[in-house]
């Protein structure tokens, strides 16, 4: 992403002084891990900068309309971003640095009074992108047999498959063995059994 600079001037001269910024950025995309991403309009962003007396805090909203690929069946994945923007910007470096206190949890102020808010909206708009991209939640994907997008065509594949695992698990349960077996001879043989047994109480 290119810069994004802001001058720190006499409008966040004082302890409580507040400054408000908003734009728009030409930004082409961004990468997430292994994904890419195209921002066909851009990023719109409206930003409130506060001096908090130890630095400049920026917090506000940034807004961005995402074109990645669909996880499952690789075809285009849109979506809308309304993530928030939350920096701090320290004029010094702290001098005693806690071993819990996470570092990236403020940039500095640059020595020329600036800051440069690039950063911190990338850092928004990632947190607001999901790790897994769907063009729609029920997705179907794509057939692992002959490559169909199974949100457009029915290969058949599918049940197929489905059906074959079905069998598969049926085959390997314990019970199993009993599906082959005739029960009919053993009910019969009861059946003799129980007459035969009444008659000789008579």
């Amino acid at each position: 992403m290119e810069p994004l600079i802001i001058a720190v001037d006499d409008r966040l001269a004082n302890p409580g002084d507040t400054w408000s910024v908003a734009g728009h950025l030409d930004e082409a995309g961004y990468s997430l891990g292994d994904h890419e991403f195209s921002l066909p309009s851009g990023m719109d962003y409206d930003v409130v900068l506060t001096n908090a007396g130890e630095g400049i805090l920026a917090t506000g909203l940034l807004r961005a309309h995402v074109v990645g690929t669909c996880d499952r069946c690789l075809e285009d994945a849109e979506f809308d971003v309304a993530a928030e923007v939350d920096e701090y910007y320290l004029f010094e470096e702290p001098v005693d640095v806690a071993d819990d206190e996470d570092e990236a949890d403020y940039e500095l102020v640059s020595p020329d009074r600036t800051i440069d808010l690039s950063g911190a909206l990338l850092a928004a708009l990632v947190m607001e992108t999901p790790f897994v991209v769907l063009c729609r939640e029920d997705c179907a994907g794509l057939c692992p047999v002959c490559g169909a997008n199974l949100n457009e065509v029915d290969c058949g594949h599918v049940a197929q498959i489905a059906a074959e695992r079905e069998r598969d698990r049926m085959e390997a349960s314990p019970f199993a063995a009993l599906a082959g077996l005739d029960f009919s001879g053993a009910d019969e043989a009861d059946d003799e059994g129980g007459a035969a047994g009444g008659s000789s109480t008579l």
